[in-house]
């Protein structure tokens, strides 16, 4: 559930680096900004799991810098092994801290933080799968950090809506849960466990269960996927009710994952968001470095995030 980003100076088999192959569109600058540096080490300092760091993510200054970052809970190890994420797997990973709810919270009440992004491993070894220790996390941060928007990025619960349930009985401001990549595809790019029908079921019970709720998802791009595939795929997620939408380039975080098929160029994304934006998603970030927690998304949940309702899915009332 993470947003992976490999290494650029990773030496590869053929000699040279993967930043010495990339276009020249996903080169990137260090980050900088002495919010940037502020976040990074109070996050150090606490020891909190930072996705935007351990993930290598090309936005982390921009984010971080803008008040926008990204920690994992339940651990580094993940249940499950899909084929395009660096994360460990393991059947059976160490227990949940049952400390960290109340880490998380003390240290995002001292960050100050605009929009914070919760994400979580797969954790199919647990009676509820986690959601108890989501929930709880949710509950503590608000407390602490009462003017913090908050978004989870789920799992999928393996379509157990119990689960989802006492999630969203904590209130996150934005419920994520990515599709990743088109029907086609899912079988080779993720755990047999996940599927298309079941993370759209995902995405339509949050509407159900919490109407007013914002929900989001993303879709890699470059893995070999078709344009009508694409799109068929985006009709999917507004059919279900998804708010917001982001689409990144996807690259292999390490030799063992799935090679790229393309790196698809900026013009190409440029197009894909206008035509989300067409189809009714209320916000939609594309583009070769966009990752599931873009800033640019955050910022504009943050203008939102006071309004009476997300808009409509195709064919719904309310």
């Amino acid at each position: 559930m993470t947003d992976d980003h490999p290494n650029p100076d990773q030496i590869l088999p053929s000699g040279g680096t993967l930043r010495s192959r990339l276009p020249p569109w996903l080169k990137v600058k260090a980050p900088h900004g002495p919010r940037f540096f502020q976040l990074r080490a109070m996050a150090r300092q606490r020891n909190l799991a930072s996705v935007c760091e351990e993930a290598r993510c090309p936005n982390i200054g921009e984010c971080w810098q803008g008040g926008t970052a990204t920690f994992m809970l339940l651990g580094d190890t993940c249940t499950r092994g899909c084929r395009f994420c660096s994360v460990k797997t393991r059947r059976t990973p160490a227990p949940p801290d049952e400390a960290e709810p109340q880490h998380i919270a003390d240290t995002l009440g001292q960050m100050a933080l605009d929009y914070v992004v919760l994400t979580t491993v797969d954790r199919d070894d647990l009676p509820d799968q986690g959601a108890g220790h989501m929930a709880q996390t949710l509950r503590r941060v608000r407390l602490a950090a009462p003017n913090t928007l908050q978004e989870i990025l789920l799992p999928d619960f393996r379509g157990d809506e119990d689960c989802l349930a006492a999630v969203l009985s904590a209130g996150p401001d934005v419920v994520s849960h990515n599709l990743e990549t088109v029907e086609r595809l899912t079988p080779r790019v993720r755990d047999p466990r996940a599927g298309y029908d079941q993370s759209l079921g995902v995405l339509r019970a949050v509407k159900r269960l919490a109407p007013k709720v914002w929900t989001k998802s993303s879709l890699m791009l470059g893995l070999g996927e078709h344009p009508e595939e694409v799109a068929r795929a985006m009709a999917d997620l507004r059919e279900v009710g998804c708010d917001f939408l982001t689409l990144g380039q996807y690259l292999q975080p390490d030799r063992t994952k799935l090679a790229v098929e393309r790196f698809v160029p900026p013009e190409e994304f440029s197009r894909w968001e206008a035509q989300g934006r067409a189809m009714g998603f209320a916000y939609v970030a594309a583009g070769p470095l966009v990752r599931s927690s873009y800033r640019a998304a955050e910022y504009f949940l943050a203008r939102l995030a006071g309004t009476d309702s997300p808009p409509k899915a195709a064919g719904e009332t309310r």
